[in-house]
C-alpha cells in the first residue's frame, strides 16, 4: 500500500548538519500526517518531528526544537528533516513513518504506536 525509503544519514562532527529525506510511494493520497523517529542501540524508539500533510502543522519533540525542521514536498510525496546543531546524543538510526487515517488529536501523533507504516532507516552518526 504505501513504501517509504529514508535517505541522506551518514558520520557528522557535533555542530554540523545533515538533511534526511523520506520518498513516499504508493496510496499516499490517504495519509494523514508523516514523522520522523529515532532509535539507539538498546533503546525505546522515540518522537522527532512529525507533520500533517493537509494544513501543515508541525510537531518536535524538546530535545530537537529549535534544531530540526520537518518539511515536506507533496508534488514529489517527500518529507525532510534539516538537522541543524547536532550533538553527539543525536546519533540513532532515523524513521519515517506515516499515518493513514486520523483517530485523534494532532497533539497525540507523538506515538510510534499510532503510525501505519514505517521506513528501513537510516543511521545517522554525531561525533564528539
Amino acid at each position: 500500500q504505501v513504501q517509504l525509503v529514508e535517505s541522506g544519514g551518514g558520520l557528522v562532527q557535533a555542530g554540523g548538519s545533515l538533511r534526511l529525506s523520506c520518498a513516499a510511494s504508493g496510496r499516499t493520497f490517504s495519509s494523514y500526517a508523516m514523522g520522523w523517529f529515532r532509535q539507539a542501540p538498546g533503546k525505546e524508539r522515540e518522537f522527532v518531528a512529525t507533520i500533517r500533510w493537509g494544513g501543515g502543522s508541525t510537531a518536535y519533540a524538546d530535545s530537537v526544537k529549535g534544531r530540526f525542521t520537518i518539511s515536506r514536498d507533496n508534488a514529489k510525496n517527500t518529507v525532510y528533516l534539516q538537522m541543524n546543531s547536532l550533538k553527539p546524543e543525536d546519533t540513532a538510526v532515523y524513521y519515517c513513518a506515516t499515518v493513514l487515517s486520523a483517530y485523534y488529536s494532532f497533539s497525540y501523533y507523538d506515538r510510534p504506536r499510532l503510525y501505519d507504516y514505517w521506513g528501513q532507516g537510516t543511521q545517522v552518526t554525531v561525533s564528539s
